[in-house]
């Protein structure tokens, strides 16, 4: 409970520094928020601050970052209309895609697709090596609006035929990067998590995946995307639209992206998300 009011903290703390700071920088405009859930950086206070500040001054409006815990709260904040834009997951946006519109999409490793992991603490001894061991074993989740943090690893114990009930515990950590510190923590014997993020922190030489190893990969999908929602300015849109896709010319843009570990974003049609529709489509016949 302890770490969970530090990381909360933090959350705020980072949100807040980018929204004084990109506002001071901003000349002019209407506002855009966006929303996100918790950066994996180890400096995400910094990070945001400097992004924040980059896309006021490309945009030429205060931008601000918004942390929440879920994504069901970034999806609330959204339709609420007290944010502009978010950065969300494939699932929440096939869910609700006739209200929103996609951004220039992040590339990772050359593409705008990444994996689902699943991982166990390195050396561990259980005999877990996929899906169909974790029959009686402790299984953590990140969200459940999360494609590789649940629909996947749903779509994946069903085909090995292991049913909720046959696990000892499933449970929710709300955040890829504490599903790998749970699983190195063996608070849980296997973690579901999205490969990118657990890429990026081997990247960092973060502490816990240096204690965790991957055991299973899945297909590529669509990279969790940028969106805004019915009702937000055109302006504003374009204005985001050119900034995010502009971020690979020029030298603080480049060194963005470094820090979160893409190569750019681009523009993408929205079938690039067919594959997690059908899963999700999957999941509401699986009840």
């Amino acid at each position: 409970m302890q770490r969970r009011a530090v990381l909360k903290l933090a959350i705020g703390t980072a949100a807040n520094i980018g929204a004084a700071a990109s506002e001071a920088q901003a000349t002019g405009g209407e506002r855009i928020r966006i929303g996100l859930t918790a950066v994996i950086l180890a400096d995400q206070v910094a990070f945001l601050s400097r992004w924040g500040q980059y896309l006021s001054a490309q945009t030429n409006r205060p931008v601000s970052f918004i942390a929440r815990e879920s994504y069901q709260s970034i999806l609330d904040l959204m339709f609420g209309g007290q944010l502009e834009a978010a950065w969300i997951c494939g699932y929440p946006y096939v869910l609700h895609r006739s209200r929103l519109q996609l951004l220039p999409m992040p590339i990772f490793q050359g593409k705008p697709l990444y994996q689902s992991y699943l991982i166990r603490p390195r050396g561990a001894t259980d005999g877990i090596t996929g899906w169909a061991d974790l029959k009686g074993k402790v299984l953590a989740y990140s969200d459940p609006l999360s494609n590789s943090g649940w629909l996947v690893p749903q779509a994946q114990l069903r085909a090995a035929g292991v049913a909720p009930r046959d696990l000892r515990r499933g449970f929710f950590t709300h955040g890829h990067r504490n599903v790998a510190e749970a699983v190195a923590a063996r608070l849980a014997q296997a973690g579901c998590i999205d490969g990118y993020v657990w890429e990026t922190m081997r990247r960092q030489k973060m502490a816990a995946v240096d204690q965790t190893e991957v055991i299973w990969k899945s297909p590529l999908y669509a990279f969790p995307p940028l969106v805004t929602r019915d009702g937000v300015s055109e302006d504003i849109v374009a204005s985001l639209r050119t900034a995010l896709a502009g971020m690979t010319q020029d030298k603080e843009g480049r060194g963005l992206l470094d820090a979160l570990n893409l190569d750019g974003f681009r523009h993408e049609p929205p079938k690039l998300f067919e594959s997690i529709a059908l899963l999700a489509a999957a999941q509401d016949r699986a009840g």
